[in-house]
């Protein structure tokens, strides 16, 4: 076991269940690898059956009989506050466990740790807008009614490996706003975020048992999904996961938000500037190595375009700096583990096999013996169908595919079974809101890769369930309460 010096947390051996870091009752660990150079980064200790169940007990203990939910989200909305300021606080440290964990260069690391500030900082904006009580005529004209809405329970948060900081704070933010208590279930390949969140809790005073944080394996966690004193789940991973969890919880007819799988499509349209769409697009992808649920990987452009936006995708990929996470000169660090780096890999191969032509990229960077680096890759001549143009990748490889028309590429944007995320890029709004209208995706941008999670986030299809970010994740955290009144006034 890592000593607690040498270890980005302070208490790697201990779980954090009802405001204490307690041992854990199985006692084993797991070994977490720097991606950058294949070392050991920390040893975290593994929950084993009884912490869940542990765990789970004092989130019910705290929403049943604790001060939390029956406080005001204006009451709550300091304690968010403070989580601002403490993880603004953590910014160097985060960037730096996120480019060990999962390869995320550390610039990117230091912006994603703001942004998982101002998560904290949208949701306490939001508790005195948010209408929590709503008055209402009824329906039989006695009296009036109020429409509240309530706490939706403890809440059982899964959080990925690719993005723990940004997606706990995305699902912890507004559940501790709605008045939810919640077990925080961290990924094994990337532990530590939820485990700075955890120390945070104890700083800013949250009352015992409102967070709980462990780190647990599949099966294990597995328990969390089934426990029936789990109000709510709330899961951001694959689609293949979210579809055996939402089996579990539609079993027992619990409440469940599931941020899954993508693969957008960016329809570049006759008027777009070729080389600006190709930079753009080629420079997202190696944002967090294409480890990115909303990555925009199938690039839709017309037939007789087709040639010029693959090979200038392919100049901009092949002048990528691809190096370790934590030098600042790297644009691109490695992928997050051996597994993924293997499963990159297949894909890759999947493409040569299938006709496809290979623009750039396709191998290991020869300056990186070490660590878990793949060139980044851009395919052409894609069928829509093949799998690389069907199935996640999950690392830094585009399909080009060309369209015959307008109608042909958004037919070809639709033709997936995921709904996260696309993009349409051209200079004519009308046209923009044309095509953005007809795609099936739960965000769509022009000319570019953005989101606005102050809004809302989720997907269409078999890329999730529910909404996160802004009022309508906060609302995800509540159930609807409807209050008769005699009195008429």
């Amino acid at each position: 076991m890592t000593s607690a010096l040498a270890s980005p947390v302070r208490h790697p051996d201990r779980l954090f269940i009802g405001g204490a870091w307690t041992p854990s009752a199985g006692g084993s660990s797991f070994a977490v690898t720097d991606s950058n150079d294949e070392g050991l980064y920390v040893d975290i200790v593994a929950a084993g059956p009884e912490d869940v169940s542990r765990a789970v007990v004092a989130a019910r203990t705290a929403f049943d009989s604790g001060p939390w939910p029956r406080m005001t989200p204006a009451e709550r909305a300091p304690y968010l506050r403070a989580f601002v300021n403490a993880i603004r606080e953590r910014s160097d440290l985060i960037a730096d466990s996120w480019a060990r964990e999962t390869g995320t260069v550390v610039g990117l690391g230091r912006g994603g740790g703001n942004a998982a500030a101002r998560f904290w900082e949208q949701a306490a904006d939001l508790a005195d807008s948010v209408e929590w009580t709503e008055r209402h005529p009824t329906s039989d004209g006695r009296g009036y009614g109020l429409l509240a809405r309530t706490p939706a329970g403890v809440v059982g948060a899964i959080i990925p490996w690719n993005s723990p900081m940004l997606t706990g704070s995305m699902k912890l933010a507004p559940a501790l706003l709605a008045g939810c208590t919640v077990v925080l279930k961290a990924s094994p390949e990337a532990p530590v975020s939820a485990y700075l969140l955890a120390e945070i809790a104890e700083e800013v005073g949250l009352p015992d048992g409102v967070l709980n944080v462990l780190t647990a394996d599949r099966e294990v966690s597995e328990l969390l999904v089934t426990d029936p004193r789990v109000d709510k789940i709330t899961f951001t991973g694959s689609t293949a996961a979210g579809r055996r969890i939402g089996s579990i919880v539609g079993g027992r007819i619990g409440r469940m938000t599931l941020e899954l799988g993508g693969k957008s499509a960016a329809v570049v349209l006759d008027d777009a500037d070729i080389e600006a769409a190709a930079r753009s697009l080629a420079l997202s992808e190696i944002n967090m190595t294409g480890q990115a649920c909303l990555s925009l990987t199938r690039i839709v452009v017309q037939r007789d375009r087709h040639d010029e936006m693959l090979e200038a995708i392919a100049e901009t990929f092949r002048q990528v700096a691809v190096g370790s996470a934590l030098e600042t000169g790297s644009q691109m660090g490695p992928l997050a583990s051996a597994a993924q780096l293997e499963r990159v890999a297949g894909y890759i191969e999947i493409g040569r096999r299938s006709g496809a032509v290979l623009a750039a990229g396709g191998g290991r960077p020869e300056h990186l013996p070490r660590g878990y680096f793949v060139e980044p890759t851009v395919f052409g001549g894609v069928d829509n169908s093949s799998r690389i143009a069907q199935e996640e990748i999950f690392g830094p490889v585009l399909s080009v595919i060309p369209a015959d028309s307008e109608d042909e590429a958004i037919r070809i944007a639709n033709d997936t079974v995921y709904g996260l995320y696309g993009s349409v890029f051209t200079s004519d709004t009308d046209r923009y809101a044309r095509v953005a209208g007809e795609i099936r995706a739960g965000t769509v941008s022009q000319n570019g890769f953005r989101s606005s999670t102050s809004i809302a986030f989720g997907g269409f299809k078999q890329s999730g369930v529910g909404r996160e970010g802004g009022k309508e994740g906060i609302l995800d955290f509540t159930e609807t309460k409807v209050l008769l009144y005699d009195d008429p006034a």
